[in-house]
Parts: structure tokens; sequence; C-alpha cells
């Protein structure tokens, strides 16, 4: 469905109150059109009918316009930069960004780089993958001697 015309569905579905509806609708267009400030915009309106300041942050991020309250919000949601940059679903490069702000706060988040303890936080999820992937081998073991062991009863 083109841009206009989703723009279109959302007015009406808050026309109609259907305010969940227009915000899925909204976070699908922001996916698909990601560097586009008046979708971000009118996503963190729709959060501010939810009472969620933080997302509406979040969305708002980019903007120089934005509320003080839910930046700090967003920041205290997302405490990292790696993570409020993953939040903020920017793709491509800064450059790419429509203000000089917005391409200031991207920089900054990125120049921020991995924040210090990302390897530990990797090594736990390294273990829990290996329990799971163990978890999975005794399962499918367990699985098979049933099955081969009724396989035999079937012979006998």
């Amino acid at each position: 469905m083109p841009l206009r015309d989703t723009l279109a569905r959302v007015e009406e579905d808050l026309a109609a109150g259907r305010v969940p509806v227009a915000r899925q609708r909204l976070r699908g267009l922001v996916s698909s059109f990601p560097r586009d400030p008046a979708l971000r915009r009118r996503l963190a309106e729709v959060y501010r009918l939810y009472g969620e300041p933080a997302e509406a942050g979040r969305w708002m991020y980019l903007e120089e316009d934005r509320d003080v309250a839910e930046t700090a919000a967003f920041e205290a949601r997302y405490r990292t930069a790696s993570r409020r940059l993953a939040a903020l679903g920017w793709d491509g490069p800064e450059s790419l960004a429509p203000t000089d702000f917005a391409r200031e706060q991207l920089a900054a988040l990125r120049a921020d780089g991995p924040e210090a303890g990302t390897e530990a936080r990797d090594a736990g999820g390294s273990a829990k993958s290996c329990l799971a992937t163990a978890g999975c081998l005794v399962v499918a073991v367990a699985f098979l001697a049933v099955w081969v062991n009724g396989f035999l009863a079937f012979f006998d």
C-alpha cells in the first residue's frame, strides 16, 4: 500500500479511536521509511496518546524540538548508546539524516561504540546458547532412543 494511503488509514484509525491499529501502521511505515522524520514525529504523537513518554522520546530523539522529559525517559529505558542506536531503527550512515541535529545525535551514539562490559554480556549469551543447544541435543537423543526401542520391539 502506498505511503499516502497508509497515512490516510492511520488518520482514519485515530479518528475512529483505533489507536493501537494506527500505532501498528505507523510502526510499519517507520520500519519501511526509517529516515522520514515526519513519520517518526507522528509515531511519537501516537505514543503520547498512550501516555508512553519513553517511546515518544524514542521517536523524537533525532529532533531538536524534542521534549526533555521524554528524552530522559527514553535514555533511562535504553541505558547504553548501542541500545539507543538499535532502538532508533536508523539504517545507513548518519550523513543521510535530514538535519544537522539528527546527524550529530547519530554520530554521538556511534562514537560511544560498544560499551564496557559488552564482552561479558556476549559471553553470558554464548553460555546460554551452549546450554540451550545441549538441552536440545539431550531431547533429540532421548527421542531417538525411544524410537529405536519401539522399532526393535516391533520385530520381537
